[in-house]
C-alpha cells in the first residue's frame, strides 16, 4: 500500500504472507520520522533496495499511525498542506503522481 501524508511517502509491506507485522519504507527517512516517534522503531537501512530506509512494525501501530494522521488532518488542501510541511522538491515530486493518476480516470467522469 503507499501512503501520502502531509509528512512524506510510505510503502507498506507484509512482511511475509499471513503475518501480523509489515515493513514501512520510505525513500527518504523524513517521510518516516513520524512513524519512528509514535512507535519507537528503529530504522534499517537498505541502500541497495528500492527503498532506503524501513521500519518493522505490527499491523496494528500502523493502524494507530493511520488513525492518528486522520484525527489530526485539518488542511483543505492536501498539495498545499505538503508544499507548507515538505518544501516545493517534496510538493513538486507528488504534484506529478497527481498528474500521472489522471491516467487512469474513469472516460465518464468528466461528462
Amino acid at each position: 500500500m503507499w501512503v501520502f501524508t502531509e509528512t512524506g511517502f510510505l510503502s507498506a509491506v507484509c512482511t511475509e504472507r499471513g503475518s501480523s507485522t509489515i515493513k514501512v519504507r520510505s525513500r527518504d527517512l523524513e517521510s518516516l520520522q513520524t512513524l519512528i516517534e509514535q512507535t519507537g522503531s528503529d530504522v534499517i537501512k537498505t541502500p541497495n533496495a528500492d527503498y532506503p530506509y524501513r521500519v518493522i512494525i505490527s499491523k496494528d501501530e500502523f493502524g494507530v499511525f493511520l488513525a492518528k494522521s486522520l484525527e489530526l488532518m485539518e488542511y483543505t488542501n492536501f498539495k498545499s498542506q505538503v508544499y507548507a510541511t515538505r518544501g516545493s522538491d517534496f510538493a513538486h515530486a507528488l504534484s506529478s503522481v497527481w498528474s500521472t493518476m489522471h491516467d487512469v480516470e474513469d472516460d465518464s467522469a468528466r461528462i
